[in-house]
């Protein structure tokens, strides 16, 4: 299954579609009038396969991209694993490509449209027809043979970009996250022509490592074991191959494409990003504004718009009923709706209870994650009746309601690629309260003084994500609660922001098109 070359990485990288790599504006104008062809690549895609909670994460970014990037004149085809409810939902889809021994066994490429998706999928049943989630097991652990599973994302990727299919050839093969991790390095060490790459970083904390000896397994030759290439500390990693291979590296926000280049957030992963810096961009990541509409939501109490509010106080009626909270309109009403884990800071809500129940408020909380978080919740639920209402698993309709329904929304994670939860708040009227961390501070403007008497304010930050910070951020929320002039300005604010996939989409499709007509993929 090796792809490997001697084929320098100083060797022209021409896309398919022909266009000449020199910078002009002749070509520049072309890119702009062609239909760009992308093959996005991931391990899932929303609505078919999701982890990670409502609305939030890898699965919804590639969903809805398509839709978005459709609009800017590029045309994505997404390539998944063959997990079956992907291959249930394709239904009796086409066969464009059969390999005859993807690690261990047969594996054939279906191509198909589900749910509005253009998709082609891995149909290797000895690697994805197994329960579980994507990556872990039934009982918690990770898939022994991850390596394997998600290796063979990345090759196939490769192959389809250098003409497994018949009439299909991108020119940009673009992979998220780590499990994408090895399309680029195949591509490297492929045969020409290629397509060029990009890679987007959803999170530096998952740098998907395997034991050294792997590299042989997958098929990549001896000299990409090294630290200008996908060695990192000893082992094989996958984001590590796409940070170095990757001609463009993107990161889900401008505040977290800065972070990510420091020692302290960059996961040992920064100098090599500085060293990449010219090719590394933040582009915020959206939500599907036709999915998280309050005027056409049929999962809330009642529908609610920028000129009309009143339905707003029968969804807080409906979530308060929902989550056993005594039915009080005055009370500021926090939500949660996130993963529990540390990362996301809601060990902080949690030494904040007292704190937030002392200031006349309640909380309402969806989310599922670490066992320590949940039982802690609940337990929170039980010694806080009326006033803290807890729902343990996910539920999309029920994040839905919460947002439509929550006066503010809690985010204080430690670190935030982007975040999700914050930009449902915005379109849905809800105040987030959100650390000053990566996208959410690209996202939230804070209730300062001046931003208040501009009506620019759109939520409360605070600095560093620790207790006394957040407790102080929940005295400010409770204070501007309690003037409802400034109240109704943040909200109508919040609710003006354009927190929609076009402005990201058009960045992103300017980015393939420098892409295409530059050489500002040569590695280091």
């Amino acid at each position: 299954m090796s792809m490997a070359s001697t084929t320098p990485a100083t060797t022209d990288r021409r896309p398919t579609a022909g266009l000449d790599a020199e910078r002009d504006d002749g070509v520049a104008e072309l890119t702009r009038t062609l239909t760009i062809r992308v093959l996005s690549v991931a391990s899932e895609v929303h609505p078919l396969v999701r982890t990670g909670g409502a609305a939030g994460g890898l699965a919804d970014v590639v969903g809805a991209l398509p839709a978005a990037l459709a609009r800017e004149g590029v045309a994505v085809r997404t390539l998944v694993p063959g997990y079956p409810a992907v291959v249930e939902a394709l239904g009796g889809a086409e066969t464009v490509a059969e390999i005859p021994d993807l690690f261990g066994g047969p594996a054939r490429v279906l191509a198909g449209v589900a749910a509005g998706l253009d998709l082609l999928a891995i149909d290797a049943p000895h690697l994805y027809d197994r329960p579980g989630n994507p990556y872990l097991a039934p009982d918690g652990t990770d898939w022994p043979d991850n390596a394997a599973r998600f290796g063979a994302l990345g090759l196939v990727a490769a192959r389809i970009g250098t003409g497994l299919i018949p009439d299909y050839r991108p020119d940009i093969v673009h992979g998220h996250d780590w499990q994408a991790g090895l399309a680029p390095a195949y591509l490297h060490f492929a045969q020409y022509p290629k397509p060029r790459t990009v890679a987007t970083v959803h999170g530096l904390a998952f740098a998907g490592q395997f034991p050294a000896p792997t590299l042989a397994a997958l098929g990549l030759p001896e000299e990409a074991f090294r630290t200008e290439g996908v060695e990192y500390h000893g082992t094989l990693s996958f984001l590590k191959a796409a940070l170095f291979y990757a001609d463009r590296v993107t990161a889900v926000s401008p505040g977290y494409a800065a972070e990510i280049m420091t020692h302290e957030s960059g996961m040992g992963f920064d100098g090599l990003l500085r060293a990449r810096a010219a090719t590394v961009t933040g582009i915020r990541n959206g939500i599907d504004d036709a999915v998280w509409d309050p005027a056409n939501d049929p999962d809330i109490a009642a529908p609610f718009g920028v000129g009309d509010m009143a339905g707003r106080a029968a969804n807080k009626a409906a979530l308060q009923e929902r989550f056993g909270l005594d039915p009080s309109p005055d009370a500021p009403l926090f939500g949660v709706v996130s993963r529990l884990s540390g990362q996301k800071g809601l060990d902080l809500v949690l030494d904040a209870l007292p704190l937030l129940v002392a200031l006349g408020g309640q909380l309402a909380l969806v989310g599922e994650g670490d066992r320590w978080f949940e039982d802690s919740f609940r337990a929170a639920a039980e010694r806080h009746p009326g006033t803290v209402g807890v729902v343990i698993g996910e539920d999309e309709r029920l994040a839905h309601l919460l947002q439509a329904g929550a006066d503010a929304v809690l985010v204080p994670s430690r670190f935030e690629p982007c975040g999700v939860a914050q930009l449902c708040a915005l379109r849905y009227g809800a105040v987030p309260v959100v650390a000053r961390v990566g996208g959410l501070a690209d996202t939230v403007v804070d209730a300062n003084e001046m931003a208040l008497a501009a009506g620019a304010a759109t939520g409360v930050m605070f600095a560093p994500a620790t207790l006394p910070a957040l407790e102080t951020a929940l005295r400010r929320t409770v204070e501007i609660f309690r003037d409802p002039e400034d109240w109704a300005g943040m909200v109508v604010a919040g609710m003006a922001t354009d927190v929609s996939w076009r402005r990201p989409a058009r960045k992103l499709a300017a980015l393939y098109r420098d892409l295409l007509v530059s050489d500002a993929g040569t590695l280091p």
